[in-house]
């Protein structure tokens, strides 16, 4: 008979739970978003491939991830993450493999959208929605816990993948990652994460959120929250890949430049961190708010020229790692537990479009109107998001809004 106090059980299983996801989400990313940052150029050389295309095979593994991820959603909504997640490794591992035995460049790209189908059913988006499945209106915490563990992957993932390369080639880079998708990573799944979800798990907090509020409401509501999280993925995943060029444009050194820009991924963690400690004192309204004010100030005090960098980089960086969280935490609070997977799943899809996009559209803008112009243009950008999402607390927080007040 145990000696563990039910509630403690939980806590503990709880706290199991969130620590895998953590684990997994660092894996997934490493072995998929922030892999071509490193392998790419000798990718190229090696091979002779264009480097273009090989670094567009992650924008066309996020176009799949896009189009499939309301589908994910409603398999996560219907029968809960474990069994999306444990394939989302199975997919990434396998189109790690492909990476590694691809003779041509078409076996490349193709092992991209094989990657492209894990990073759609097994990114934070999915993981979010497991952890609401789980979790209903209480997962606000647990999701803010997982964004703290994924702010370590390119800080972990970034000097492991130089480290492997050096040692074992791109191949057996691939290999390698492939390796701890199918041996580490989809294990877990399997073994730690609950086989069925109760299918109750948010009606119970069904008159505590947003969802009470009429539907009429609910519609203008979600466009502009997707509309947001839109505009947010746009300017980081530009700003991710071009964020060297901007800094070596005012005549910065390529070590100065890394060196800088290093200081956005603490940043992320930092602010995570802060949000983690006084997240139950606010609604999630309010980080998102915040999120994209620094990102505002960060992105234009950049195009401005203004002398602390630094300074620009950390709101940059403290309003992307805001952003994770609000992008989980904010739409189950708006609408509550019941549906939040499905509802995942459908704002996931603009965004990971435009995270294929983006990257792109920042490189036609940097040579038809320069670094400077790219910034203007991702600094109008987050204005206009700091407009929306100031007419979204606005409209929620007017008199006479309901279901919001409730909600912590």
């Amino acid at each position: 008979m145990s000696l563990v106090p039910p509630a403690t059980a939980v806590m503990r299983r709880r706290r199991t739970i969130v620590a895998a996801l953590g684990v997994t989400q660092i894996m997934a990313w490493g072995s998929s978003y922030y892999l071509p940052a490193v392998i790419a150029p000798t990718v190229a050389a090696e091979t002779g491939w264009p480097l273009a295309w090989v670094v567009g095979g992650l924008s066309l593994g996020l176009l799949i991830a896009g189009l499939i991820s309301p589908y994910v959603g409603i398999a996560i909504e219907k029968r809960g993450g474990r069994n999306v997640l444990a394939t989302s490794a199975f997919f990434i591992g396998a189109g790690q493999i492909g990476l590694a035995a691809a003779p041509n460049l078409i076996v490349y790209v193709a092992a991209w959208l094989v990657i492209g189908l894990g990073m759609g059913a097994g990114l934070y988006d999915a993981a979010f929605a497991t952890l609401g499945r789980l979790y209903g209106h209480k997962a606000r915490s647990a999701i803010t816990s997982l964004t703290l563990f994924g702010g370590f992957a390119s800080t972990i993932c970034w000097p492991l993948s130089a480290f492997l390369m050096g040692e074992i080639g791109w191949r057996g880079t691939c290999l390698t990652y492939a390796a701890v998708q199918l041996l580490i990573a989809l294990p877990l799944y399997l073994l730690i994460l609950p086989r069925g979800v109760a299918g109750s798990a948010g009606q119970a907090d069904q008159n505590m959120v947003m969802a009470s509020t009429p539907r009429t409401r609910s519609t203008p509501v979600m466009v502009i929250l997707a509309i947001t999280i839109t505009l947010a993925a746009v300017i980081s995943s530009t700003l991710s890949v071009h964020l060297l060029t901007v800094l070596q444009s005012s005549g910065m050194a390529l070590a100065a430049a890394v060196g800088l820009g290093a200081l956005v991924g603490p940043s992320q963690v930092g602010a995570r961190a802060v949000e983690m400690v006084i997240a139950r004192h606010h609604h999630p309204i309010w980080t998102k708010v915040v999120s994209v004010g620094c990102v505002a100030i960060g992105v234009s005090a950049l195009w401005m020229g203004m002398p602390i960098v630094p300074l620009a980089l950390a709101f940059y960086g403290a309003g992307i790692g805001l952003e994770s969280i609000a992008r989980g935490t904010l739409p189950l609070a708006l609408f509550g537990a019941s549906g939040y997977a499905r509802l995942m799943g459908r704002l996931a899809m603009p965004s990971l479009i435009a995270q294929a996009a983006a990257p792109s559209m920042g490189a036609l803008l940097v040579e038809q109107a320069g670094a400077h112009g790219m910034l203007a243009v991702l600094s109008a950008l987050a204005l206009v998001n700091v407009v929306l999402v100031g007419g979204l607390a606005l409209l929620l927080f007017r008199p006479g809004a309901t279901g919001i007040e409730s909600v912590s």
